[in-house]
Protein backbone atom coordinates (compact mmCIF):
# COMPACT_ATOMS: atom_id res chain seq x y z
CA UNK A 1 0.00 0.00 0.00
CA UNK A 2 2.93 2.36 0.91
CA UNK A 3 4.27 2.13 -2.68
CA UNK A 4 1.14 3.17 -4.55
CA UNK A 5 0.63 5.84 -1.95
CA UNK A 6 4.25 7.40 -2.55
CA UNK A 7 3.20 6.81 -6.46
CA UNK A 8 0.00 8.10 -6.43
CA UNK A 9 1.41 11.56 -6.41
CA UNK A 10 2.75 11.63 -9.78
CA UNK A 11 -0.66 10.26 -10.99
CA UNK A 12 -3.30 11.30 -8.89
CA UNK A 13 -4.81 13.18 -11.43
CA UNK A 14 -5.57 10.12 -13.66
CA UNK A 15 -9.03 8.97 -13.35
CA UNK A 16 -8.37 5.30 -12.01
CA UNK A 17 -6.12 6.41 -8.99
CA UNK A 18 -8.59 9.78 -7.88
CA UNK A 19 -11.38 7.33 -7.98
CA UNK A 20 -9.51 4.86 -5.90
CA UNK A 21 -8.24 7.43 -3.16
CA UNK A 22 -11.83 8.42 -3.41
CA UNK A 23 -13.66 5.63 -2.76
CA UNK A 24 -11.53 5.25 0.52
CA UNK A 25 -13.00 5.74 3.97
CA UNK A 26 -9.95 6.80 5.63
CA UNK A 27 -8.38 10.20 4.96
CA UNK A 28 -5.57 10.65 2.82
CA UNK A 29 -3.91 13.99 2.04
CA UNK A 30 -0.86 15.43 0.00
CA UNK A 31 1.46 18.13 1.31
CA UNK A 32 4.71 20.05 -0.42
CA UNK A 33 7.77 20.75 1.08
CA UNK A 34 6.47 23.72 2.56
CA UNK A 35 3.23 21.50 4.20
CA UNK A 36 1.15 23.01 2.04
CA UNK A 37 -2.01 20.84 1.17
CA UNK A 38 -2.11 19.73 -2.49
CA UNK A 39 -4.79 17.07 -2.60
CA UNK A 40 -7.52 15.89 -0.47
CA UNK A 41 -9.66 12.83 -0.58
CA UNK A 42 -13.49 12.26 0.00
CA UNK A 43 -11.72 10.47 3.09
CA UNK A 44 -10.77 13.71 4.39
CA UNK A 45 -13.42 15.50 4.06
CA UNK A 46 -15.94 13.16 5.40
CA UNK A 47 -13.36 12.52 8.85
CA UNK A 48 -12.40 16.17 9.16
CA UNK A 49 -15.67 18.11 7.83
CA UNK A 50 -13.57 19.87 5.69
CA UNK A 51 -14.03 20.00 1.57
CA UNK A 52 -11.51 19.70 -1.00
CA UNK A 53 -12.39 23.53 -2.52
CA UNK A 54 -11.56 24.39 1.34
CA UNK A 55 -8.14 22.92 1.66
CA UNK A 56 -6.34 22.32 -0.87
CA UNK A 57 -3.92 25.73 -1.31
CA UNK A 58 -3.28 26.46 2.60
CA UNK A 59 -0.99 24.75 4.84
CA UNK A 60 -2.47 22.23 6.99
CA UNK A 61 -1.88 24.33 10.20
CA UNK A 62 -3.24 27.26 8.85
CA UNK A 63 -6.45 26.71 11.23
CA UNK A 64 -7.43 23.68 9.76
CA UNK A 65 -6.92 20.32 11.35
CA UNK A 66 -4.23 21.57 14.40
CA UNK A 67 -3.04 18.06 15.57
CA UNK A 68 -2.76 17.72 19.39
CA UNK A 69 -1.44 14.66 21.20
CA UNK A 70 -2.97 13.05 24.08
CA UNK A 71 -2.02 15.41 26.37
CA UNK A 72 -3.54 18.09 24.43
CA UNK A 73 0.04 19.57 22.90
CA UNK A 74 0.13 21.49 19.46
CA UNK A 75 1.85 19.05 17.09
CA UNK A 76 1.80 21.47 13.76
CA UNK A 77 5.15 22.66 14.88
CA UNK A 78 8.35 21.31 14.92
CA UNK A 79 6.23 17.92 16.50
CA UNK A 80 4.66 17.82 13.18
CA UNK A 81 4.94 14.32 12.10
CA UNK A 82 4.90 15.20 8.48
CA UNK A 83 7.80 17.24 8.77
CA UNK A 84 10.27 14.63 10.58
CA UNK A 85 9.21 12.08 7.81
CA UNK A 86 10.16 14.84 5.31
CA UNK A 87 13.54 15.98 7.31
CA UNK A 88 14.83 11.70 7.71
CA UNK A 89 12.53 9.53 4.77
CA UNK A 90 11.04 7.56 7.65
CA UNK A 91 7.34 6.61 8.17
CA UNK A 92 5.42 7.22 10.73
CA UNK A 93 2.42 5.94 12.27
CA UNK A 94 0.52 7.54 15.62
CA UNK A 95 -2.68 8.26 17.87
CA UNK A 96 -3.41 12.18 17.80
CA UNK A 97 -6.37 13.89 18.23
CA UNK A 98 -7.58 16.07 15.45
CA UNK A 99 -9.49 19.56 14.84
CA UNK A 100 -12.93 18.97 13.30
CA UNK A 101 -14.52 21.65 11.54
CA UNK A 102 -17.15 22.20 13.78
CA UNK A 103 -15.01 22.71 16.46
CA UNK A 104 -14.83 19.06 18.24
CA UNK A 105 -11.75 16.84 18.71
CA UNK A 106 -11.16 13.52 16.53
CA UNK A 107 -9.37 10.60 17.38
CA UNK A 108 -7.60 9.22 14.80
CA UNK A 109 -4.88 6.91 13.80
CA UNK A 110 -2.64 8.91 11.52
CA UNK A 111 0.27 7.09 8.74
CA UNK A 112 2.40 9.30 7.76
CA UNK A 113 5.32 8.64 4.31
CA UNK A 114 7.55 10.72 2.56
CA UNK A 115 6.95 11.36 -1.25
CA UNK A 116 9.36 11.22 -3.67
CA UNK A 117 9.76 12.43 -7.84
CA UNK A 118 11.52 10.12 -9.83
CA UNK A 119 15.18 10.48 -8.88
CA UNK A 120 14.31 9.98 -5.03
CA UNK A 121 14.25 13.30 -3.85
CA UNK A 122 11.89 14.15 -1.21
CA UNK A 123 9.22 16.52 -2.51
CA UNK A 124 6.66 16.47 -0.01
CA UNK A 125 4.81 13.74 2.35
CA UNK A 126 0.77 12.00 2.41
CA UNK A 127 -0.84 11.66 5.38
CA UNK A 128 -3.29 8.37 5.40
CA UNK A 129 -6.18 8.87 8.68
CA UNK A 130 -8.42 7.19 10.19
CA UNK A 131 -11.09 6.81 12.62
CA UNK A 132 -9.70 4.83 16.49
CA UNK A 133 -11.83 1.95 17.18
CA UNK A 134 -13.49 3.77 20.30
CA UNK A 135 -14.96 6.30 18.07
CA UNK A 136 -16.19 3.66 15.58
CA UNK A 137 -17.79 1.91 18.71
CA UNK A 138 -19.35 4.87 20.21
CA UNK A 139 -20.97 5.83 16.53
CA UNK A 140 -22.85 2.16 16.99
CA UNK A 141 -23.71 3.20 20.73
CA UNK A 142 -25.27 5.63 19.40
CA UNK A 143 -26.96 4.03 16.07
CA UNK A 144 -28.67 1.53 18.77
CA UNK A 145 -29.67 4.05 21.25
CA UNK A 146 -31.81 5.73 18.45
CA UNK A 147 -34.32 2.88 18.14
CA UNK A 148 -34.53 2.60 21.69
CA UNK A 149 -35.46 6.33 22.28
CA UNK A 150 -32.92 7.31 24.75
CA UNK A 151 -31.06 10.17 22.77
CA UNK A 152 -31.15 13.37 23.96
CA UNK A 153 -32.36 15.23 21.03
CA UNK A 154 -30.20 18.61 20.97
CA UNK A 155 -27.10 16.82 21.86
CA UNK A 156 -27.48 13.15 20.29
CA UNK A 157 -26.00 12.07 23.45
CA UNK A 158 -28.07 9.48 25.65
CA UNK A 159 -30.63 10.71 27.89
CA UNK A 160 -31.14 10.24 31.18
CA UNK A 161 -32.92 7.01 30.90
CA UNK A 162 -29.71 5.64 29.11
CA UNK A 163 -28.02 7.09 31.93
CA UNK A 164 -30.44 4.74 34.15
CA UNK A 165 -29.63 1.90 31.97
CA UNK A 166 -25.72 2.40 31.93
CA UNK A 167 -25.65 2.58 36.01
CA UNK A 168 -28.26 -0.78 35.79
CA UNK A 169 -25.62 -2.69 33.84
CA UNK A 170 -22.29 -1.53 36.00
CA UNK A 171 -24.39 -1.94 39.02
CA UNK A 172 -25.15 -5.49 37.73
CA UNK A 173 -21.54 -6.32 36.82
CA UNK A 174 -20.62 -5.30 39.90
CA UNK A 175 -22.67 -7.30 41.73
CA UNK A 176 -22.09 -10.47 39.95
CA UNK A 177 -18.62 -10.31 39.36
CA UNK A 178 -17.02 -7.72 41.34
CA UNK A 179 -16.07 -5.49 38.63
CA UNK A 180 -15.74 -1.65 39.63
CA UNK A 181 -16.76 1.12 37.68
CA UNK A 182 -16.80 5.12 38.45
CA UNK A 183 -19.09 7.90 37.81
CA UNK A 184 -17.86 11.17 36.38
CA UNK A 185 -20.16 14.45 36.28
CA UNK A 186 -18.80 16.97 34.26
CA UNK A 187 -20.74 20.94 34.57
CA UNK A 188 -20.31 23.72 32.40
CA UNK A 189 -18.46 26.40 33.93
CA UNK A 190 -20.53 29.71 33.86
CA UNK A 191 -22.97 28.41 31.08
CA UNK A 192 -25.36 30.76 32.37
CA UNK A 193 -23.07 33.51 31.12
CA UNK A 194 -23.21 32.66 27.80
CA UNK A 195 -26.99 32.10 27.03
CA UNK A 196 -27.32 35.57 28.98
CA UNK A 197 -24.68 37.21 26.29
CA UNK A 198 -24.81 35.68 23.35
CA UNK A 199 -27.98 33.97 23.09
CA UNK A 200 -29.64 30.02 23.87
CA UNK A 201 -28.67 29.30 20.28
CA UNK A 202 -25.03 30.25 20.48
CA UNK A 203 -25.22 28.42 23.87
CA UNK A 204 -27.46 25.43 22.35
CA UNK A 205 -23.93 25.15 19.58
CA UNK A 206 -21.84 24.85 23.09
CA UNK A 207 -23.51 22.07 23.91
CA UNK A 208 -23.24 20.07 21.12
CA UNK A 209 -19.76 20.72 20.86
CA UNK A 210 -18.86 19.27 24.52
CA UNK A 211 -21.35 16.77 23.48
CA UNK A 212 -19.30 15.63 20.35
CA UNK A 213 -16.03 16.28 21.99
CA UNK A 214 -17.16 13.85 25.22
CA UNK A 215 -17.78 10.76 23.13
CA UNK A 216 -15.02 11.19 21.15
CA UNK A 217 -12.90 11.57 24.09
CA UNK A 218 -13.86 8.26 25.80
CA UNK A 219 -12.91 4.83 25.73
CA UNK A 220 -14.10 2.16 24.36
CA UNK A 221 -17.18 1.05 26.58
CA UNK A 222 -17.65 4.08 28.50
CA UNK A 223 -20.99 5.49 28.66
CA UNK A 224 -22.07 8.82 28.15
CA UNK A 225 -25.31 11.04 28.56
CA UNK A 226 -26.81 14.54 29.16
CA UNK A 227 -28.51 14.82 32.63
CA UNK A 228 -30.13 17.65 31.94
CA UNK A 229 -29.09 21.71 31.34
CA UNK A 230 -25.56 22.14 31.24
CA UNK A 231 -24.72 18.67 33.11
CA UNK A 232 -23.45 15.30 31.75
CA UNK A 233 -22.65 11.87 33.27
CA UNK A 234 -20.45 9.42 32.02
CA UNK A 235 -20.36 6.37 33.83
CA UNK A 236 -17.43 4.12 32.42
CA UNK A 237 -16.46 0.26 32.40
CA UNK A 238 -13.84 -1.45 34.29
CA UNK A 239 -11.60 1.08 35.89
CA UNK A 240 -9.27 2.15 38.83
CA UNK A 241 -9.25 4.96 40.64
CA UNK A 242 -5.87 6.79 38.84
CA UNK A 243 -7.51 5.87 35.88
CA UNK A 244 -10.71 7.69 36.73
CA UNK A 245 -8.78 10.45 37.20
CA UNK A 246 -7.21 10.42 34.44
CA UNK A 247 -10.07 9.86 32.25
CA UNK A 248 -11.71 12.89 33.89
CA UNK A 249 -8.63 15.09 33.39
CA UNK A 250 -8.37 13.69 29.70
CA UNK A 251 -12.12 15.10 29.19
CA UNK A 252 -11.40 18.75 30.75
CA UNK A 253 -8.41 18.92 28.78
CA UNK A 254 -10.00 18.16 25.48
CA UNK A 255 -13.35 20.29 26.27
CA UNK A 256 -11.18 23.58 27.00
CA UNK A 257 -8.80 22.97 23.78
CA UNK A 258 -12.04 22.55 21.21
CA UNK A 259 -13.41 25.08 19.22
CA UNK A 260 -17.11 27.46 20.10
CA UNK A 261 -17.36 30.05 17.65
CA UNK A 262 -19.33 33.26 19.00
CA UNK A 263 -20.47 36.48 17.51
CA UNK A 264 -17.92 38.03 18.65
CA UNK A 265 -15.14 35.61 18.03
CA UNK A 266 -14.13 32.09 19.56
CA UNK A 267 -15.73 31.71 23.18
CA UNK A 268 -13.38 30.10 26.08
CA UNK A 269 -15.05 27.03 27.67
CA UNK A 270 -14.11 24.99 30.12
CA UNK A 271 -16.23 22.06 32.65
CA UNK A 272 -15.56 21.42 35.85
CA UNK A 273 -15.54 17.83 36.98
CA UNK A 274 -16.91 15.43 39.74
CA UNK A 275 -15.65 11.88 40.18
CA UNK A 276 -16.71 8.74 42.29
CA UNK A 277 -15.86 4.99 42.12
CA UNK A 278 -18.49 2.82 42.95
CA UNK A 279 -18.57 1.59 46.78
CA UNK A 280 -19.76 -1.92 48.27
CA UNK A 281 -23.62 -1.58 49.22
CA UNK A 282 -24.16 1.63 47.63
CA UNK A 283 -26.80 2.05 44.56
CA UNK A 284 -27.12 4.01 41.73
CA UNK A 285 -28.09 7.44 43.48
CA UNK A 286 -25.12 6.72 46.14
CA UNK A 287 -22.30 6.68 43.67
CA UNK A 288 -23.98 9.51 41.58
CA UNK A 289 -24.50 12.45 44.74
CA UNK A 290 -21.23 11.31 45.84
CA UNK A 291 -19.99 12.41 42.38
CA UNK A 292 -22.04 15.06 42.69
CA UNK A 293 -20.65 16.86 45.66
CA UNK A 294 -16.86 16.33 44.49
CA UNK A 295 -18.32 18.38 41.55
CA UNK A 296 -19.52 20.97 43.59
CA UNK A 297 -15.96 21.12 45.40
CA UNK A 298 -14.57 21.48 41.79
CA UNK A 299 -16.58 24.34 41.44
CA UNK A 300 -16.25 26.09 44.77
CA UNK A 301 -12.19 25.28 44.66
CA UNK A 302 -11.79 27.35 40.77
CA UNK A 303 -14.13 25.51 38.15
CA UNK A 304 -11.70 24.04 35.29
CA UNK A 305 -10.84 21.64 37.45
CA UNK A 306 -11.30 18.14 38.46
CA UNK A 307 -12.11 16.41 41.88
CA UNK A 308 -12.29 12.64 42.28
CA UNK A 309 -11.24 11.91 45.74
CA UNK A 310 -12.73 12.81 49.19
CA UNK A 311 -9.60 14.11 50.31
CA UNK A 312 -9.42 16.40 47.45
CA UNK A 313 -12.57 17.94 48.08
CA UNK A 314 -13.92 20.71 50.21
CA UNK A 315 -16.42 20.37 52.68
CA UNK A 316 -19.96 21.61 51.52
CA UNK A 317 -22.98 22.23 54.06
CA UNK A 318 -25.67 21.21 51.12
CA UNK A 319 -24.62 19.22 48.29
CA UNK A 320 -27.83 18.96 46.96
CA UNK A 321 -28.95 22.91 47.21
CA UNK A 322 -28.04 25.71 45.11
CA UNK A 323 -24.91 26.37 42.93
CA UNK A 324 -22.76 28.59 41.84
CA UNK A 325 -22.40 27.71 37.96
Amino acid sequence: MRRWVREARCVVHDGMYAELLDSMSDGVYFVDRERRITYWNSGAGALSGYSREEVVGRRCRDGLLNHVDEAGAQLCGARCPLLWTMRDGQPRECHILMHHKDGHLVPVRVRASPLRDPAGTIVGAVEVFSDDTALRTARLEIDQLQSLAQIDPLTALGNRRYLDRCLDQRLGEWSRYGIPFGVLIADIDRFKSVNDTFGHDVGDEVLRVIAATLTHGLRAGDGVARMGGEEFAVVTGHIGPSELAGLAERIRMLVSRSRYAGPAGPLSISVSIGGAMIRPGEDAHAVLRRADQRLLAAKETGRDRVVTTDEARRAVADPAGSRSR
